[in-house]
């Protein structure tokens, strides 16, 4: 029914059925190019967390740990306890003769200007007034 020329193209059409794409190598993540690790603020200014909550990602310490909250080993702040998220910048007098203060400040010392940090502080809500002595219950 079909010509000698047809036949052998749709024999090598069928050879070729599987194959959709060109052999190559992967683009989706070059080398030299690995994804970025979502550092910076997880939890903001307000915002209501619970013990152990991450609340700053950090690779060199941009923010310190204020009043409940903590510092992991890879500088991460987190909540120490439930309560509410304050963010604050303060003037901080360091001490110059610290050897870390030293190192990191140094540029500073001789400068007429303040120095200033960010802290994270952990506000925890007041405890309800509601209680009973020993003899009433």
């Amino acid at each position: 029914f079909f010509s000698e020329s047809y036949k052998s193209l749709l024999g090598n059409a069928q050879q070729h059925a599987g194959k959709k794409h060109k052999a190559g190598g992967s683009s989706k993540n070059p080398p030299g190019r690995p994804r970025g690790k979502h550092r910076g603020i997880r939890k903001w200014d307000g915002t209501y967390v619970t013990r152990g909550t991450m609340i700053y990602t950090q690779l060199p310490i941009k923010c310190h740990p204020g009043l409940n909250v903590g510092i992991g080993r890879d500088r991460t702040l987190y909540a120490l306890e439930h309560g509410k998220v304050l963010m604050t910048t303060e003037k901080v007098n360091p001490n110059w003769d610290n050897k870390f203060v030293k190192r990191f400040y140094a540029d500073f010392k001789d400068r007429d200007v303040p120095l200033y940090k960010t802290y994270f502080h952990v506000i925890p809500e007041p405890q309800k007034n509601v209680f009973r002595l020993v003899g009433q219950i």
